[in-house]
């Protein structure tokens, strides 16, 4: 069934650059957190993060994290120092907090782009959203 099905895969957020963004037109890059930007055990952004970001920033993208993680003050903490705003106990799949996104910054359905690492809440939220859907792989640490 299309609906679980990511429309582009990729094997960590690195690889989604600030070229492709500018070429697939994507104007709001909505991301979930934990094993998808960061590992759930780090409690401050990565400098890898953070270039990336920077990056995004650069090629005039919008970086909003959309989590299902309820603890404000951690979220608020880990996305004040990258400069992106955040929304928590966001309850994907559901689609609300995206949709209320795309309203709040002024963008379409079609300059947006849900960047997750799981099928059964990143994913099927951005379908229901109506947005594209990107897949990375399960965040790990690499040694």
């Amino acid at each position: 069934m299309v609906i679980f099905n990511a429309d582009k895969k990729f094997e960590r957020f690195e690889d989604v650059t600030p070229e492709l963004l500018i070429k697939e037109g994507v104007k709001l890059l909505l991301c979930d957190l934990d094993n998808t930007l960061r590992l759930h055990s780090e409690k401050e952004p990565a400098d890898e993060l953070q270039d990336w970001v920077e990056d995004c920033k650069k090629a005039n993208v919008k970086i909003v994290i959309i989590s299902n993680n309820g603890r404000k003050k951690m979220m608020q903490k880990f996305c004040k120092p990258i400069g992106v705003d955040c929304v928590w106990w966001a309850k994907k799949p559901m689609s609300k907090k995206l949709t209320e996104a795309m309203i709040k910054y002024d963008f379409s359905p079609e300059e947006t782009v849900m960047l997750g690492d799981k099928w059964s809440t990143d994913v099927l939220a951005a379908k229901f959203a109506k947005v594209r859907a990107w897949k990375v792989d399960h965040r790990r640490n690499i040694v």
